[in-house]
């Protein structure tokens, strides 16, 4: 026995409280998802200058949007005058500039305040002073990524993370993910804790139980290893399979970067806190997570494809299936996990088996951000 009770092959997980307390979810809110780089949307979206989504990020709702000389900018969602929402829409397009609807104060692509009413009358007030409020922008793998911290940390970091699950930086650089586009879209409204379906990603023991599809493509995967256990590992294809489809069928295009070490293989890459990117020679499924309470979590998944492939109509369903099967299953568990973290018999927490403890690694980043530490 460990200094916990606990077997040595067994390790503790979090409590049931840390995936249902809403206390403990807006210190989620406010030490990881606003402090941390959050990926928002994908660069494409916004096609050109005035095109905007707005995201969830933390407690707060961010605008990010083109300017008229193509760079992308990102804002607290919120005017200055009183505080109203800016932006209601999920998406649109604004074509001169951003109006308040409540008072009219005209905003301009780059946050700068450039009309409201009687604002001759008021020369003492600073056009720049009053604009929108600014959120640092980073553009990588042809995504926009946020951060809401007055100091954010560099951006270097969340690289050489991703790096280190592949081993070296060009290895996931081959795959042009900036370069592909996106062949489907599925978003998922998802009734569980966001920790939750991180720590499911995050391994595969149990593959075997509820992925019959999966693991017909990657066999290795029935023995419950997630490539993830072991870094820089690709799970490879089965010696009949053709592909990363739903029925083993042949693929598309192969993306011309792709080396020989990487075909007929997969790898699974968690990029702290809320994106997952799946690699496989001939597209790259990338999902990212909108935590939104304690018990729901949005999950955006973009399956990308190289452009001919897209711009042509080739027929993307049969790899789009396997992975939103995959999808399905893995929320589904989630689900039904969510509603018993309020047990007793879940008050301290579940276990841990060996394949699983890289998922302890996890729980401890968790708490280090809130700053407690690891359950007993």
């Amino acid at each position: 026995m460990t200094s916990t009770g606990l077997p040595e092959s067994l390790i503790a997980t979090l409590p049931g409280s840390a995936y249902t307390d809403p206390g403990i979810f807006a210190q989620e809110q406010e030490h990881i998802f606003e402090e941390m780089w959050f990926c928002a949307v994908r660069s494409a979206d916004l096609a050109g200058p005035g095109a905007f989504r707005t995201v969830q990020v933390g407690r707060e709702s961010i605008l990010v949007t083109r300017a008229r000389d193509q760079s992308i900018r990102a804002f607290l969602n919120v005017c200055r005058h009183r505080g109203a929402r800016l932006c209601t829409a999920e998406s649109g397009e604004a074509k001169r500039a951003f109006q308040c609807p409540y008072h009219a104060w005209t905003y301009d692509l780059t946050g700068k305040l450039v009309a409201a009413p009687n604002l001759t009358r008021m020369p003492d007030v600073s056009r720049t002073e009053y604009g929108l409020a600014a959120v640092a922008t980073r553009e990588w793998l042809g995504y926009v990524w946020v951060c809401l911290a007055d100091d954010p940390p560099p951006f270097d970091e969340v690289v050489q993370d991703v790096v280190a699950r592949l081993g070296d930086t060009k290895s996931i650089e081959r795959y042009g993910i900036e370069d592909l586009e996106v062949g489907r879209r599925i978003v998922y409204d998802v009734k569980a804790n966001w920790k939750l379906i991180v720590e499911n990603f995050m391994e595969c023991y149990h593959c075997a139980t509820i992925h019959p599809e999966l693991t017909e493509v990657l066999p290795e995967f029935a023995d419950g290893y997630a490539a993830q256990y072991y870094v820089g590992h690709g799970a490879e294809f089965g010696s009949d399979v053709k592909g990363f489809t739903v029925d083993g069928s042949e693929g598309l295009d192969r993306i011309p970067g792709v080396t020989e070490g990487q075909d007929r293989r997969y790898y699974a890459i968690t990029v702290r806190p809320q994106v997952f990117i799946n690699l496989v020679p001939d597209h790259v499924i990338f999902h990212r997570m909108y935590p939104v309470a304690a018990d729901r979590t949005i999950v955006e998944c973009d399956w990308l494809y190289l452009k001919h492939v897209v711009e042509s109509g080739q027929d993307v369903s049969r790899s789009v299936e396997l992975f939103d099967r995959v999808n399905r299953q893995d929320f589904d568990a989630c689900e039904r996990c969510q509603p018993t973290m309020r047990s007793r018999l879940y008050d301290k927490g579940g276990v841990l088996v060996p394949s699983e403890h890289h998922i302890g690694e996890f729980h401890s980043f968790v708490q280090e951000r809130l700053g407690s530490g690891r359950p007993q």
